[in-house]
Parts: C-alpha cells; sequence; structure tokens
C-alpha cells in the first residue's frame, strides 16, 4: 500500500514541480489606470540601477496538482503575500514572509486545464458531473482522489486533453482573471506584477519499467503588459518551438513577452541538448529564436539548485549544494549531461564553434515554485511545497515519523525520503533596473542583467571590460562599470586577458560573506572545461596562490541551537580581477558566485524546534549563495 500511495502521489508531483514597507495601501482598483508605459520615473529611480528582488513562480487553486493537495489560495492572494500580508497554509498555520515584500512577482498557474479542478469540485458547475469529477471529489479517501486523478496528469504528459474536462472557455475565463489580479495589485514604484502562466512540457523515458518518470522541460510564460485572451499550453502542443512560434506571434501583435525555463537538474539532459527537441541539428534560427524567447533560466529552487553537479565538477567542492536528482514522478535519477547550467554554457560555446551560434547565452534567477501562493524563502521559517501533503516537518522527513525521538528503528515514508526531504527553500530572482515598473524590470530579464539567490537577498554586481582597481572605491562604482565595459548578461569582444569587477553585499538578516568567487566556463576539443578562481576571502586573507582559494575563515554553527560562531564573515567582498589563464582566441563564460558562511539548513531547524534527533542522512548546514548571469567574452 505504501509503494502504491508513493506512485500516486509521485505523479501528482510530476508537475508541481530594499527596505522594509510599512501602511500598505489598498490595491489599485481601476485596472484602467494602468497604461502600457509610465510616463513620469517612479521614487528611487536610479540611471545606475536597482537591485530588486521577486519571484516568478508561484502556483495557486488554478493549478490542478495545487487544488487536489487542499489549497484554495487565488492569484490575489499571491501578490498580498508578496506585500506581506498573511495567508493560511492548506496544513492549517499562517505563512508570513520571512523579509520584507518583495518587489516584483507573479502568479504563474499551469496553462493547461487552468481552473478546471475547483469547477470540478463546485456543485454548481456542469463539471462536477464528469464520472473522473465524482471520482476525485465524491470520494472521501484520499488515496482514492490521488488514484483518480492520475488520468488528469496522463493527459498532461501525454498533451491529449480528455474530452469533457477540458473546457477551453472556462480556461480562457481564468486565465482573464489571472491576468485581472496581476493589473488589480500593479503599484508601480513599489510592486511590479506580471500576468503569467506555466507551460508544463514534459518529456517520458522510454526505458521507465512503465513509470510516469519524466524529463522536466516546463517553463513560465511571461506578460510584459498586455497579454493575449488566450494561452498557449501544452494541451496545444507539447515542443517548447511551438510555443517560441506563438510568443513571436504575441510579439508581432504587440505584446512583448518571454519565456523562463525551470530548473533543468530533472530535465534528463534534454534541457540543454545538442539536438532539437524532435531531433534535428541545432542552427542559426533555432538560436536566435531560443534566445529571443528564453534570455533567462530559473537556475534554483525548491526542487533543487541546476549550477552543477559534483560528477561534473570533481574539483569544486561547493557543487554538492541542495543537489536533488529524480525524475518528475518516480525515483529514476535524471541524465546528469545537459541538465546543468555550467556544463551548459561549455556546451553552447561547443555548438558556436560547430554552428556559429551560441543557444545556451542564458542569464540566471531564482524563484520558489510554491504550490501555497507564497514562497519559504528562509531556512528558519521553511514551510515546503506542495500543501497538505508536506506542510509538517514529520511529513517532509525532517523529523522522525509518528512521534518518535529518534531514527533509529522507524520507517521511514518514502516520498518524504525520495521527494521532500531534498526540496530546498529557494529562491529569489534579481534584477537591476532602473526602477520598479513593468517596463524596467522586463528589460533588465531581456538584456539578462540579472541574478539568481539561494534565499538571502544579497546585493551583486558583476562588470567585464577596462576595469581598474581604483574603481572598487570609488562612489560612482556602478557608473564607472558601466562606462568602461559591460554588465552581467553582456558580452565582452577582446584581443588579451579579460579584466572584471565583482561586488557583493549581505543581505542584512542573513549571514556574514566567506567569499567572492569567479567561475570560467569554455570548451576544447575533450569537452566542457571549467576553473574557479576565488576574487576575494573574509577577514582580510588573500586567495593561495597555488590552489586561487581562500582560506578557511573559521565560521561554524553550534547544531545544538543554531547559532553561528561570531567574529567571522564580511559585510561586503569586492575585488577587480584579470584571468591569469587566458589564451588568445579562446571564447568563455565567466560568472561570479558569493558563499556567506555556513548556517542550519532547514530539516535542522525543523529537529531542533522539535527537540529530537535530526536526519542522520541530510546536511546540517547549508551555506546560501548567488550566481551573476554570465559575461560571455570572444577575440575581435
Amino acid at each position: 500500500m505504501r509503494n502504491n500511495l508513493w506512485a500516486c502521489t509521485a505523479m501528482m508531483l510530476v508537475l508541481a514541480a530594499c527596505q522594509e514597507r510599512a501602511d500598505l495601501p489598498n490595491p489599485v482598483q481601476d485596472t484602467a489606470s494602468i497604461t502600457k508605459q509610465v510616463t513620469t520615473k517612479t521614487p528611487g529611480y536610479s540611471a545606475t540601477r536597482n537591485a530588486y528582488f521577486g519571484d516568478l513562480h508561484i502556483h495557486t487553486k488554478n493549478s490542478f496538482d495545487a487544488y487536489i493537495f487542499n489549497v484554495r489560495t487565488t492569484p490575489e492572494d499571491v501578490y498580498r503575500f508578496a506585500l506581506g500580508e498573511t495567508l493560511t497554509h492548506p496544513s492549517g498555520f499562517e505563512m508570513t514572509m520571512d523579509g520584507p515584500p518583495l518587489d516584483f512577482v507573479a502568479a504563474t498557474d499551469h496553462g493547461a486545464y487552468m481552473g478546471v479542478l475547483p469547477a470540478m469540485d463546485n456543485p454548481d458547475s456542469p463539471l462536477s458531473d464528469l464520472e473522473l469529477a465524482k471520482k476525485m471529489f465524491g470520494a472521501k479517501d484520499q488515496n482514492a482522489i490521488i488514484r483518480n486523478f492520475q488520468t488528469v496528469g496522463q493527459s498532461v504528459r501525454s498533451g491529449i486533453p480528455l474530452p469533457g474536462m477540458y473546457d477551453r472557455d472556462l480556461v480562457d475565463r481564468t486565465w482573464q482573471g489571472a491576468i485581472d489580479a496581476a493589473d488589480k495589485y500593479y503599484r508601480p514604484g513599489e510592486l511590479t506584477t506580471f500576468a503569467a502562466y506555466e507551460f508544463t512540457a514534459v518529456t517520458t523515458r522510454k526505458d521507465s519499467g512503465g513509470t510516469f518518470a519524466g524529463g522536466n522541460l516546463h517553463r513560465n510564460v511571461v506578460f510584459e503588459n498586455n497579454a493575449p485572451d488566450r494561452l498557449f499550453s501544452v494541451l496545444e502542443s507539447k515542443n517548447p518551438e511551438d510555443l517560441w512560434d506563438w510568443m513571436d506571434d504575441e510579439r508581432s501583435a504587440g505584446r512583448d513577452v518571454l519565456a523562463i525555463p525551470h530548473n533543468s537538474n530533472v530535465s534528463d539532459g534534454q534541457m540543454f541538448d545538442l539536438i532539437k527537441y524532435e531531433g534535428g541539428e541545432i542552427d542559426a534560427e533555432y538560436t536566435s529564436q531560443r534566445l529571443r524567447n528564453e534570455p533567462i533560466i530559473e537556475m534554483t529552487q525548491v526542487k533543487g539548485t541546476s549550477e552543477t553537479h559534483p560528477t561534473l565538477s570533481p574539483n569544486d567542492e561547493f557543487a554538492n549544494f541542495e543537489i536533488y536528482e529524480l525524475l518528475l514522478g518516480s525515483a529514476i535519477k535524471s541524465k546528469i549531461n545537459g541538465s546543468y547550467l555550467r556544463e551548459s554554457l561549455a556546451r553552447g560555446l561547443a555548438l558556436e564553434d560547430a554552428t556559429g551560434t551560441n543557444p545556451y547565452a542564458f542569464g540566471l534567477i531564482g524563484s520558489s515554485d510554491s504550490h501555497v501562493a507564497g514562497g519559504a524563502y528562509t531556512e528558519k521559517d521553511y514551510w515546503s511545497k506542495v500543501g497538505i501533503v508536506d506542510g509538517t516537518a514529520a511529513e517532509r522527513g525532517s523529523v522522525p515519523p509518528n512521534g518518535a525521538k529518534s531514527w533509529e528503528g522507524v520507517e521511514r515514508d518514502i516520498n518524504a525520503e525520495n521527494w521532500f526531504s531534498k526540496w530546498g527553500a529557494s529562491g529569489y530572482a534579481a534584477v537591476w533596473a532602473e526602477e520598479n515598473t513593468r517596463e524596467s524590470i522586463f528589460d533588465a530579464m531581456k538584456r539578462r542583467e540579472t541574478y539568481a539567490t539561494s534565499g538571502p537577498r544579497m546585493r551583486v554586481r558583476f562588470f567585464g571590460g577596462d576595469m581598474t582597481a581604483d574603481m572598487l572605491e570609488a562612489t560612482d562604482m556602478a557608473a564607472q562599470g558601466y562606462s568602461a565595459g559591460v554588465p552581467m548578461g553582456g558580452n565582452l569582444t577582446i584581443d588579451t586577458a579579460p579584466t572584471f569587477m565583482a561586488w557583493a553585499a549581505r543581505d542584512p538578516r542573513g549571514a556574514p560573506l566567506e567569499r567572492l568567487q569567479i567561475i570560467k566556463s569554455w570548451n576544447t576539443a575533450d569537452g566542457a572545461q571549467e576553473a574557479i578562481y576565488d576574487m576575494a576571502c573574509s577577514d582580510g586573507a588573500v586567495p593561495d596562490e597555488a590552489t586561487n582559494r581562500c582560506p578557511d575563515n573559521g565560521a561554524r554553527v553550534d547544531l545544538s541551537t543554531c547559532i553561528p560562531s561570531s567574529g567571522e564573515g564580511d559585510p561586503e567582498l569586492k575585488a577587480v580581477w584579470t584571468d591569469p589563464d587566458y589564451i588568445a582566441g579562446m571564447s568563455a563564460a565567466y560568472y561570479i558566485r558569493v558563499l556567506e558562511n555556513p548556517t542550519c539548513r532547514w530539516s535542522t531547524w525543523d529537529a531542533l524546534r522539535a527537540g529530537v534527533e535530526r536526519h542522520p542522512d541530510l546536511p546540517a548546514t547549508i551555506r546560501e549563495r548567488a550566481w551573476s548571469s554570465p559575461i560571455w567574452t570572444s577575440s575581435k
């Protein structure tokens, strides 16, 4: 019975996959007053750009895999939560963001069957008369509900609509409601909201032994201002290239739009494949269309971080960070090659050498993929992802089940062991934009001046070009950086070794910074290559010349209290660095990674609060971090 429940629950989870602001005003009520362009500068406008933090991946009851787990929140709740209001979790406790309000946000419910399950559960709707509706919502047994729900998951995965259930007019009305909610809560200068949804493509493994194991090729589709009356979901086509065609048509109609691929770690090697979706050589037309429609990717979220894998980066001592490897809907591991960002940067350069085009020149963001209308962004206050199945510490596997005080001799829950305990309190999308408006933030994403964080709101700058050490102390450091080169997300044409300037400031609510690194990715005849250099160390230390690494700064955590040691770490790290191993004519991608001192992981916090033994197989601590979008270099 337990294994059957695991299989059913797994199928359901397949697709589930600044300053403090007070005195929050009422939402904008007159949506007609929201115009295409903000004609006056909003408070805080900066020509050298501000860091804004947001979440572009959040689900509500309108997503089939949220409603079935008792989620009853709406898109309006997403925006209320972003403003700092409190919501109720499906398990009954209150959720309030641990930190200041967000700067930008989007509700991104699945386009397929958007709003249909709530209607099937409504006796006033004709959809409640469907036999499938009676099986799902007439049953009192949660296991029976889950088993019958598999039919919906199969439809989404196959792209074949279920007769009777696929009420396209209802989907259109629900989508219009999502657009209206985004417009209602848009407050230029305070909270930027976007109309958005999820394109939920999943591939199927032929060798999965009859399971639903599949690769995650989901995308969030985000509109700048105006959105169409009808969205394009996997029930139209599962092929992302068809989605891009539709997006190009929308853009031609005056509705600018971009798509953000999800965490690629469980894409089964297909997010950064060397061929097209249906086979065939990647060419200039494919690359141009992909980058036009997908300038950034989601590199970290609750289902793990997709920077790199220890197998791909054996010389990176920080590579084993929030690794999650299971394919959606299964206990089968995803293929590693083609699933991680750092390797994809080298793959893109290899494709550029072979074809003249680089389809993997992406900027980076993070987001949450919360299915309860609000992300749990901090380790200390984590409520997991889905709803009633992982809302408690015991359900998500951070404390022993059935009230036990230790893990010795207990029967571990397979859902928690394979899924919930491996998920993380991540992450944020960060952008550098002139002001907090749709136009400015959308432009930042299009030009890739973005970065990802695992939870803390660090501020991170990265420039490449004619950088000099004296710029680090200049009051106009950013202005000089823009003048002398390109920011993160940019392309740099060089004929000598490239020089970079990086700066990072800690989140005042987070831990001190431990080190600032630059990571280089390139390609040779032997395949993907990488190198890691520590640019700046905390506590006045300098990197070792032989290893390019900072010494251990001695920061530790008392696991009996989760209190970190004091005195180590810096509030700010910055450096100017020139590549000492530059090879003339070689193209490369460089990005920076900033590491905090270690702090307790959410699972350790759960065990500490419960007064029980922490899970012996889960990391006790975590090094929160941020990653910039790359800067690409090529010879003149």
